[in-house]
């Protein structure tokens, strides 16, 4: 038997996002394990999987804002504006390490908020069908074209001098579709001296940390699944149905949501807002949409089959 639920994985440095996935398929004993967002193998950090019919809740997972712990190298561009790439382009060590503060904050800044971003051609943007990654390894020249992203924080930790170059510990919080890879780049090219990513850490997605995320050498899946019901509420606000409209929405049937439910003292801001709809015994019934003028009719969005399903 497998159990539903989300999983919080801290990946290592080396592994990828699908090897994480299929380690925890088989450490849950099923084949039914999604991800919500890739971390490079260069990475480390915080990934959000489901598992069986948790796996649905993904799809309102991905795109949360991301907190971000990453380590940029002012000195020299990379081919793939990370560690992993050919550097090119260096600068003299005096220039690199005598970057004047102020500019550096000016750069910052010039890079937070709603800002346009060309994504790092080493990305898994589709060009014509296959992955930009995939091209530029084969060879080919790859122009991608900018994305309005916003990068709500971009904080300076500390910076260190190694080797010549000058290394910015930074914290960035951004919607999901920002490259931190390319955020390194953009600030390089703004100073004048090239910059690329020497690490990356993902600290968090949307209310998920990675502080509750357990190690994928010693994580017990069934005991670290969070319940589905215990996501959800994390994701939506909740709504606690009676033993009836559980039942009726459960069978896909419209349903009457009073005014004590919904939160008379809060009213529906936003049309066909979600809702997580939670049994009488705690089970999550399914997301629900409320319609109407008053918010008064719900509306399952997507249902949930019971929490334990048979398994491989």
């Amino acid at each position: 038997m497998s159990s539903s639920g989300i999983l919080l994985l801290d990946k290592p440095q080396g592994w990828t996002s699908h090897d994480a996935v299929a380690r925890t398929r088989r450490l849950a004993g099923t084949r039914k394990v999604g991800h919500a967002g890739t971390l490079d193998p260069m990475a480390t950090g915080l990934l959000v999987l489901g598992v069986e019919s948790s796996t649905r809740l993904l799809t309102y997972v991905v795109g949360l804002d991301k907190e971000y712990l990453a380590t940029i190298r002012l000195g020299a561009a990379s081919t793939t504006d990370d560690a992993e790439g050919e550097l090119i382009g260096a600068v003299p060590a005096a220039r690199a390490a005598d970057i004047d503060e102020a500019a550096i904050a000016a750069g910052i800044e010039r890079l937070s908020g709603d800002i346009e971003q060309v994504p790092s051609s080493i990305s898994a943007i589709k060009v014509d069908g296959k992955r930009a990654y995939a091209l530029v390894r084969a060879g080919e020249e790859v122009q991608l074209k900018s994305r309005a992203v916003t990068v709500s924080e971009f904080e300076l930790l500390g910076s260190t001098v190694v080797d010549g170059y000058l290394d910015l510990e930074v914290r960035v919080v951004c919607s999901s579709g920002t490259y931190i890879r390319a955020l390194a780049r953009d600030l390089g090219d703004d100073l004048g001296v090239g910059g690329h990513l020497t690490a990356l850490r993902r600290t968090r997605i949307g209310p998920f940390s990675v502080a509750d995320a357990g190690e994928l050498d010693s994580i017990d899946v069934a005991t670290a699944l969070i319940p589905p019901a215990d996501a959800a509420a994390r994701l939506f606000e909740r709504l606690e149905l009676s033993e009836q409209q559980a039942i009726d929405l459960g069978h896909g049937k419209r349903i009457e949501v009073d005014a004590a439910q919904r939160g008379s003292t809060q009213p529906i801001t936003t049309p066909g807002a979600l809702r997580a709809a939670i049994a009488p015994d705690g089970r999550l019934v399914g997301l629900l949409e409320l319609r109407g003028a008053d918010g008064s009719i719900g509306k399952s969005v997507v249902n949930f089959p019971s929490d334990v399903v048979a398994g491989a």
